[in-house]
């Protein structure tokens, strides 16, 4: 919440900070919503996204009773708001008293070639650091004797005599391990037949002590969410299972195996894949989705047209624009400062409308007007970032492509991994949800192209 200002202080807050604008608007960097500067840009979108997603998540962990361990999937497009959305869960959870893990596995992974003993290695390292930090002491005693024989094998000096550098022995592996193929493989080898072993060791001798002294400290619990691994590559494995599924269904069972809360991001082509149920049936829930936030309704084949909007939508993406700007001034009480944005309102409406509800594309878009003047925008400075976007788009499709476009389009809905992975990966269509539930459209932006408006001419 922001303290209500007095009249000099809002005249201030009223003032366009243009290098804050431009740091506050890039579009690479994750909102952390346990941060007070951050949260003043923050916008809740779940209003009209169908659901609270974060609030279930929320809810699924704190309902359950003592130290009962819980396991979610969470997904969404590349950009959707995922890692936002989940800080603020970490946020949240860290009110309610839980001591919450959080991290960026593409920092510890290759996300092109991923296998379970990288992932188990990447949390015992990353709750390992977290409590030396928190000074929780642990005696990873297996993990000592299991260093020391890898040492051997990479020929690479791994000695830790404190539970504070178990982190330090983990990272020295993955670092040695990632950039060399041959090295990953010996690794994988040798650490395969010693999977339950990992993860007993991280159960009983890091979890399990970690949580009993988390808990005498008033703790209720420990949340590890491992974000990013939705980036994983859908690259086939040797014997032909693409990565996910077999990170996710063949080897879900030991990944939900750890004694504490988890949420792992998951790849979207997954909620397409003929292995969903039994994805589904291994983790015993759901995954969640998240969301498009919607600028147009369902069945609408122009969403680039203002008669089309949805207005609580485009309403709750203007206000993410004008936080990013005036942080300090009220939601609700911004509308008057769009000229010093804008030269025209009708353009803050377009930037909005053309990126699909694609949190991480409008601030791109912002950003690449930033690059090109200072505010008030040009309609002739929004019009030429959004023609560079949308040829950047158009380069890439495919005449087949096209067709599957215009087959959803009709349809309003995907089917299978081949139509997710060559058309929501890429980008050509957004997923959105209303009260009757999910369902697809084409990028605004491609609605404005010659080749999609020679093909509603056929349709009409």
């Amino acid at each position: 919440m922001i303290a209500k200002l007095k009249l000099g202080e809002m005249a201030d807050s009223e003032q366009l900070d243009l290098g804050r604008f431009y740091q506050a608007c890039n579009p690479s960097k994750t909102l952390i919503v346990g941060d007070p500067e951050d949260r003043r840009y923050y916008i809740d979108f779940s209003t009209v996204r169908g659901s609270d997603i974060i609030k279930e998540l929320g809810r699924t962990i704190t309902l359950l009773s003592g130290d009962a361990p819980s396991c979610q999937l969470f997904t969404g497009h590349i950009g959707c708001g995922k890692s936002t959305e989940l800080f603020r869960l970490k946020y949240q959870l860290e009110q309610q008293g839980y001591h919450v893990v959080y991290f960026e596995s593409s920092q510890d992974l290759d996300m092109g070639d991923v296998d379970i003993s990288d992932i188990l290695l990447a949390i015992a390292r990353q709750v390992s650091s977290s409590m030396a930090t928190e000074q929780v002491k642990v005696q990873p005693g297996y993990f000592q004797k299991l260093f020391g024989e890898i040492a051997d094998m990479l020929q690479t000096p791994i000695e830790f005599q404190t539970e504070a550098e178990l982190s330090i022995g983990i990272a020295k592996i993955t670092a040695k391990t990632k950039d060399s193929p041959q090295l990953r493989s010996q690794l994988r080898q040798y650490l395969e037949p010693r999977t339950n072993n990992m993860l007993d060791s991280i159960n009983q001798e890091l979890l399990g002590p970690a949580t009993e002294q988390l808990m005498s400290r008033g703790k209720k619990g420990i949340v590890v969410i491992i974000d990013n691994l939705d980036r994983v590559d859908n690259l086939p494995k040797p014997w032909g299972r693409t990565q996910p599924e077999y990170l996710f269904v063949d080897r879900g069972e030991q990944l939900q195996k750890l004694n504490c809360h988890l949420i792992y991001t998951i790849p979207l082509t997954l909620m397409f894949s003929n292995d969903y149920a039994r994805l589904s049936s291994r983790f015993g829930t759901k995954p969640k989705v998240l969301p498009m936030v919607p600028v147009t309704y369902r069945h609408t084949l122009t969403p680039n047209l203002p008669g089309n909007d949805h207005e609580a939508g485009m309403g709750l993406l203007r206000e993410m624009i004008l936080a990013r700007a005036f942080p300090l001034v009220p939601m609700g009480e911004r509308d008057h400062l769009i000229p010093k944005i804008f030269q025209e309102r009708s353009s803050l409406d377009r930037l909005c409308r053309v990126s699909g509800g694609h949190v991480r594309r409008l601030l791109m878009l912002l950003y690449s007007c930033l690059q090109q003047e200072d505010p008030p925008f040009s309609k002739d400075c929004l019009d030429t970032v959004i023609k560079e976007y949308r040829d950047d788009l158009l380069r890439v499709i495919t005449e087949d492509e096209w067709q599957l476009i215009f087959q959803v389009v009709k349809q309003q809905k995907v089917t299978g991994e081949d139509e997710c992975q060559t058309l929501l990966r890429s980008m050509f269509i957004f997923e959105y949800r209303d009260t009757d539930g999910f369902w697809f459209g084409i990028n605004p932006i491609l609605a404005e192209s010659t080749k999609y408006k020679q093909w509603l001419q056929t349709c009409s």
